[in-house]
Protein backbone atom coordinates (compact mmCIF):
# COMPACT_ATOMS: atom_id res chain seq x y z
CA UNK A 1 0.00 0.00 0.00
CA UNK A 2 1.34 3.54 -1.20
CA UNK A 3 2.25 5.76 2.02
CA UNK A 4 0.10 8.51 2.76
CA UNK A 5 3.13 10.81 2.94
CA UNK A 6 5.41 12.52 0.90
CA UNK A 7 7.90 14.06 3.38
CA UNK A 8 8.05 15.21 6.82
CA UNK A 9 9.91 18.24 7.39
CA UNK A 10 11.58 19.04 10.34
CA UNK A 11 11.51 22.71 11.83
CA UNK A 12 14.82 24.69 11.02
CA UNK A 13 15.17 28.09 13.06
CA UNK A 14 15.34 31.11 11.89
CA UNK A 15 15.62 35.12 13.36
CA UNK A 16 13.04 37.48 12.21
CA UNK A 17 14.34 40.91 14.11
CA UNK A 18 15.40 39.52 17.60
CA UNK A 19 13.13 36.77 17.74
CA UNK A 20 13.77 33.45 16.58
CA UNK A 21 11.11 31.07 14.68
CA UNK A 22 11.38 27.80 13.44
CA UNK A 23 10.75 27.60 9.48
CA UNK A 24 8.72 24.51 7.49
CA UNK A 25 8.26 26.11 4.01
CA UNK A 26 10.37 26.35 1.89
CA UNK A 27 12.19 23.35 1.87
CA UNK A 28 15.25 22.56 -0.04
CA UNK A 29 13.30 19.55 -1.70
CA UNK A 30 9.57 20.80 -1.62
CA UNK A 31 8.90 24.22 -1.60
CA UNK A 32 5.53 24.79 -1.87
CA UNK A 33 2.05 23.00 -0.62
CA UNK A 34 -0.51 23.97 -2.73
CA UNK A 35 -0.32 28.18 -2.56
CA UNK A 36 1.31 27.92 0.48
CA UNK A 37 5.25 29.18 -0.15
CA UNK A 38 6.15 29.92 3.11
CA UNK A 39 5.09 28.95 6.39
CA UNK A 40 6.72 29.71 9.82
CA UNK A 41 6.03 28.35 13.58
CA UNK A 42 6.38 31.26 15.75
CA UNK A 43 7.63 30.78 19.08
CA UNK A 44 6.35 30.11 22.19
CA UNK A 45 8.08 33.01 23.50
CA UNK A 46 7.47 35.51 26.59
CA UNK A 47 9.33 38.69 26.79
CA UNK A 48 10.21 40.28 29.58
CA UNK A 49 8.74 43.95 30.34
CA UNK A 50 10.16 46.40 27.68
CA UNK A 51 11.18 43.59 25.28
CA UNK A 52 9.31 42.51 21.78
CA UNK A 53 9.61 42.29 18.50
CA UNK A 54 10.14 44.53 15.80
CA UNK A 55 10.12 43.06 11.83
CA UNK A 56 11.29 46.79 10.09
CA UNK A 57 9.38 47.69 6.79
CA UNK A 58 9.98 45.23 4.25
CA UNK A 59 8.68 44.53 1.03
CA UNK A 60 6.54 41.87 -0.66
CA UNK A 61 4.67 41.13 -3.87
CA UNK A 62 2.68 38.67 -5.53
CA UNK A 63 1.57 37.14 -3.09
CA UNK A 64 -0.87 37.27 0.46
CA UNK A 65 0.47 37.41 4.04
CA UNK A 66 -1.96 35.55 6.67
CA UNK A 67 -0.22 36.10 10.52
CA UNK A 68 -2.77 33.88 12.88
CA UNK A 69 -1.96 34.16 16.51
CA UNK A 70 -2.62 31.57 19.28
CA UNK A 71 -1.24 33.96 22.26
CA UNK A 72 -0.14 37.30 22.43
CA UNK A 73 -0.56 40.41 19.93
CA UNK A 74 1.26 41.96 17.39
CA UNK A 75 0.92 45.81 15.30
CA UNK A 76 0.43 45.51 11.65
CA UNK A 77 1.29 48.40 9.60
CA UNK A 78 1.68 48.69 5.99
CA UNK A 79 2.25 51.14 3.15
CA UNK A 80 -2.02 51.29 2.46
CA UNK A 81 -2.34 52.77 5.95
CA UNK A 82 -3.29 50.22 7.50
CA UNK A 83 -2.95 50.32 11.52
CA UNK A 84 -4.14 46.86 12.87
CA UNK A 85 -3.54 45.35 15.87
CA UNK A 86 -3.39 41.05 15.69
CA UNK A 87 -5.02 39.29 18.53
CA UNK A 88 -5.27 35.95 19.03
CA UNK A 89 -7.94 34.04 16.39
CA UNK A 90 -8.38 36.47 13.98
CA UNK A 91 -7.17 36.75 10.07
CA UNK A 92 -5.56 39.55 8.77
CA UNK A 93 -5.15 39.15 4.87
CA UNK A 94 -2.76 41.37 3.51
CA UNK A 95 -2.50 41.37 -0.60
CA UNK A 96 1.07 42.18 -1.96
CA UNK A 97 -0.06 42.59 -5.38
CA UNK A 98 1.99 44.76 -7.73
CA UNK A 99 3.96 45.76 -4.39
CA UNK A 100 3.19 46.51 -0.67
CA UNK A 101 5.47 47.18 2.29
CA UNK A 102 4.75 46.79 5.99
CA UNK A 103 6.45 45.92 9.69
CA UNK A 104 5.58 43.77 12.58
CA UNK A 105 6.13 44.72 15.84
CA UNK A 106 5.05 44.53 19.21
CA UNK A 107 2.59 47.22 20.53
CA UNK A 108 3.45 49.56 22.53
CA UNK A 109 1.42 48.43 25.42
CA UNK A 110 2.69 44.96 25.51
CA UNK A 111 6.01 45.35 25.22
CA UNK A 112 5.55 47.86 28.69
CA UNK A 113 4.63 44.83 30.07
CA UNK A 114 5.70 41.85 28.74
CA UNK A 115 3.93 38.90 27.73
CA UNK A 116 3.78 35.44 25.71
CA UNK A 117 3.54 35.44 21.68
CA UNK A 118 2.64 32.37 19.95
CA UNK A 119 1.39 31.61 16.29
CA UNK A 120 1.95 30.83 12.63
CA UNK A 121 3.16 33.47 9.70
CA UNK A 122 2.56 32.03 6.19
CA UNK A 123 2.55 33.44 2.60
CA UNK A 124 0.61 32.15 -0.09
CA UNK A 125 1.16 32.80 -3.72
CA UNK A 126 -1.32 34.23 -6.11
CA UNK A 127 -2.63 32.57 -9.58
CA UNK A 128 -0.67 34.16 -11.98
CA UNK A 129 -4.20 36.07 -13.21
CA UNK A 130 -4.12 37.96 -9.84
CA UNK A 131 -0.38 38.78 -9.05
CA UNK A 132 -0.22 41.91 -10.09
CA UNK A 133 -3.92 43.54 -8.63
CA UNK A 134 -3.56 46.22 -6.18
CA UNK A 135 -3.08 45.69 -3.18
CA UNK A 136 -5.35 45.16 -0.18
CA UNK A 137 -6.00 44.43 3.60
CA UNK A 138 -8.60 43.11 5.40
CA UNK A 139 -9.26 42.30 8.96
CA UNK A 140 -11.24 39.30 10.00
CA UNK A 141 -11.96 39.10 13.71
CA UNK A 142 -12.47 35.38 15.47
CA UNK A 143 -15.89 35.29 15.88
CA UNK A 144 -16.61 35.82 11.82
CA UNK A 145 -14.48 32.69 10.94
CA UNK A 146 -16.79 29.07 11.13
CA UNK A 147 -15.96 26.73 13.92
CA UNK A 148 -17.27 23.24 13.86
CA UNK A 149 -16.79 19.78 14.61
CA UNK A 150 -16.19 16.63 12.43
CA UNK A 151 -15.71 13.50 13.93
CA UNK A 152 -15.02 15.04 17.28
CA UNK A 153 -12.42 17.36 16.02
CA UNK A 154 -12.66 20.85 16.51
CA UNK A 155 -11.94 22.53 13.76
CA UNK A 156 -11.79 26.27 12.60
CA UNK A 157 -11.65 27.42 9.13
CA UNK A 158 -9.25 30.59 8.46
CA UNK A 159 -9.07 30.84 4.19
CA UNK A 160 -10.92 29.16 1.84
CA UNK A 161 -13.13 26.30 1.49
CA UNK A 162 -12.95 22.36 3.54
CA UNK A 163 -15.71 20.10 4.71
CA UNK A 164 -18.39 21.82 3.14
CA UNK A 165 -17.54 25.45 4.83
CA UNK A 166 -16.33 28.40 3.43
CA UNK A 167 -14.42 31.12 5.30
CA UNK A 168 -15.44 34.51 3.99
CA UNK A 169 -11.71 35.64 3.45
CA UNK A 170 -11.61 36.54 -0.20
CA UNK A 171 -8.61 34.82 -1.65
CA UNK A 172 -8.63 34.60 -5.40
CA UNK A 173 -7.17 31.08 -5.19
CA UNK A 174 -8.09 27.46 -4.19
CA UNK A 175 -6.65 26.82 -0.83
CA UNK A 176 -7.59 25.42 2.52
CA UNK A 177 -6.24 26.38 6.25
CA UNK A 178 -7.89 25.52 9.61
CA UNK A 179 -6.86 24.98 13.17
CA UNK A 180 -7.51 21.87 14.85
CA UNK A 181 -7.52 20.69 18.26
CA UNK A 182 -7.98 16.83 18.38
CA UNK A 183 -8.98 14.68 21.50
CA UNK A 184 -6.21 11.78 22.37
CA UNK A 185 -7.68 8.72 20.42
CA UNK A 186 -9.71 11.47 17.89
CA UNK A 187 -9.62 10.57 14.02
CA UNK A 188 -9.86 13.02 11.11
CA UNK A 189 -9.82 12.26 6.95
CA UNK A 190 -8.91 14.91 5.28
CA UNK A 191 -10.04 13.57 1.96
CA UNK A 192 -8.00 13.53 -1.48
CA UNK A 193 -10.11 16.03 -3.74
CA UNK A 194 -7.25 16.96 -5.93
CA UNK A 195 -5.78 19.40 -3.95
CA UNK A 196 -2.44 18.98 -2.02
CA UNK A 197 -2.54 18.93 1.64
CA UNK A 198 -0.10 18.96 4.43
CA UNK A 199 -0.49 18.87 8.29
CA UNK A 200 1.62 21.15 10.84
CA UNK A 201 1.50 19.67 14.68
CA UNK A 202 1.79 22.78 16.80
CA UNK A 203 1.47 21.05 19.52
CA UNK A 204 1.48 17.19 20.55
CA UNK A 205 1.49 13.81 18.73
CA UNK A 206 -0.17 12.45 15.36
CA UNK A 207 -0.23 9.80 13.27
CA UNK A 208 -0.91 10.91 9.82
CA UNK A 209 -1.11 7.82 7.53
CA UNK A 210 0.48 5.53 9.91
CA UNK A 211 3.41 7.38 10.48
CA UNK A 212 3.96 9.36 13.54
CA UNK A 213 4.28 13.35 13.49
CA UNK A 214 5.90 15.44 16.56
CA UNK A 215 5.31 19.05 17.78
CA UNK A 216 6.83 21.54 15.41
CA UNK A 217 6.56 18.97 11.98
CA UNK A 218 5.21 19.30 8.65
CA UNK A 219 3.99 15.95 7.24
CA UNK A 220 3.35 16.66 3.41
CA UNK A 221 0.81 14.19 1.72
CA UNK A 222 1.34 12.40 -1.33
CA UNK A 223 -0.84 13.45 -4.30
CA UNK A 224 -3.64 11.25 -4.67
CA UNK A 225 -3.66 10.30 -1.49
CA UNK A 226 -6.34 11.03 1.75
CA UNK A 227 -4.53 12.05 5.10
CA UNK A 228 -5.61 10.15 7.91
CA UNK A 229 -5.14 11.45 11.27
CA UNK A 230 -5.32 10.21 14.92
CA UNK A 231 -4.17 12.25 17.70
CA UNK A 232 -1.92 9.80 19.87
CA UNK A 233 -1.81 12.25 22.24
CA UNK A 234 -4.16 15.88 22.72
CA UNK A 235 -3.21 17.39 19.91
CA UNK A 236 -3.45 21.70 18.31
CA UNK A 237 -2.95 21.33 14.28
CA UNK A 238 -2.83 23.42 11.51
CA UNK A 239 -4.06 22.01 7.98
CA UNK A 240 -3.23 23.28 5.02
CA UNK A 241 -3.49 23.23 0.95
CA UNK A 242 -4.77 23.69 -2.12
CA UNK A 243 -4.11 23.60 -6.09
CA UNK A 244 -1.03 24.00 -7.17
CA UNK A 245 -0.05 27.56 -8.64
CA UNK A 246 2.91 26.70 -10.72
CA UNK A 247 6.63 27.11 -10.48
CA UNK A 248 7.83 30.35 -8.27
CA UNK A 249 10.77 32.29 -7.83
CA UNK A 250 11.40 33.35 -4.54
CA UNK A 251 14.22 35.30 -3.17
CA UNK A 252 14.45 37.00 0.35
CA UNK A 253 10.86 38.26 0.81
CA UNK A 254 10.07 38.39 -2.83
CA UNK A 255 8.15 35.76 -5.01
CA UNK A 256 6.47 35.84 -8.18
CA UNK A 257 6.27 33.63 -10.94
CA UNK A 258 8.74 35.89 -13.38
CA UNK A 259 12.10 36.54 -12.26
CA UNK A 260 12.05 39.48 -14.14
CA UNK A 261 10.00 40.90 -12.46
CA UNK A 262 11.98 39.72 -9.02
CA UNK A 263 15.23 41.57 -10.33
CA UNK A 264 12.73 44.85 -11.19
CA UNK A 265 11.49 44.44 -7.26
CA UNK A 266 15.02 44.32 -6.19
CA UNK A 267 16.27 47.07 -8.27
CA UNK A 268 13.64 49.43 -6.77
CA UNK A 269 14.43 48.41 -3.13
CA UNK A 270 17.97 48.65 -3.62
CA UNK A 271 16.24 52.60 -3.86
CA UNK A 272 14.41 52.46 -0.68
CA UNK A 273 10.54 52.55 0.30
CA UNK A 274 9.07 55.79 -1.53
CA UNK A 275 11.11 55.80 -4.92
CA UNK A 276 9.53 57.39 -7.52
CA UNK A 277 8.16 55.11 -9.86
CA UNK A 278 9.42 51.96 -7.65
CA UNK A 279 6.96 49.26 -6.59
CA UNK A 280 6.74 49.95 -2.80
CA UNK A 281 5.59 53.23 -1.03
CA UNK A 282 6.71 54.23 2.78
CA UNK A 283 4.44 53.16 5.43
CA UNK A 284 2.61 56.17 7.00
CA UNK A 285 3.84 56.36 10.97
CA UNK A 286 6.56 54.01 10.39
CA UNK A 287 8.69 55.41 7.75
CA UNK A 288 12.18 55.95 9.77
CA UNK A 289 13.93 52.35 9.00
CA UNK A 290 13.64 49.66 6.86
CA UNK A 291 15.64 46.37 6.10
CA UNK A 292 18.07 46.76 3.23
CA UNK A 293 17.52 44.42 0.05
CA UNK A 294 20.25 41.29 0.99
CA UNK A 295 24.18 42.31 0.27
CA UNK A 296 25.10 41.60 -2.79
CA UNK A 297 21.11 41.01 -3.96
CA UNK A 298 21.63 42.66 -7.16
CA UNK A 299 24.69 40.39 -8.34
CA UNK A 300 23.04 37.06 -7.66
CA UNK A 301 20.26 37.21 -9.67
CA UNK A 302 19.56 33.44 -9.16
CA UNK A 303 20.38 32.82 -5.45
CA UNK A 304 17.16 31.98 -3.42
CA UNK A 305 17.62 34.17 0.04
CA UNK A 306 15.54 32.77 2.89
Amino acid sequence: MASQLELIVRSRERDIGGFSVRRLLPYATHRMVGPFIFFDHMGPANFAPGQGIDVRPHPHMNLATVTYLFEGQMRHRDSLGSDQIISPGDINWMIAGRGIVHSERTPGDVRARGGPLHGIQCWVAFPRDYEEIEPAFTHHPKNTLPEFEAGGVKLKLLLGTAFGRRSPVTTHMDIFYLEAKLGRGSKLVIPDDGREAAVHVVSGRLSVGGEPVAAQELAIGSDGSALELEALEDTHAMLLGGQAVGQRFIYWNLVSSSQERIEEAKRDWARGPGAPGGRFPLIPGDDKEFIPLPENALHNPKGTIM
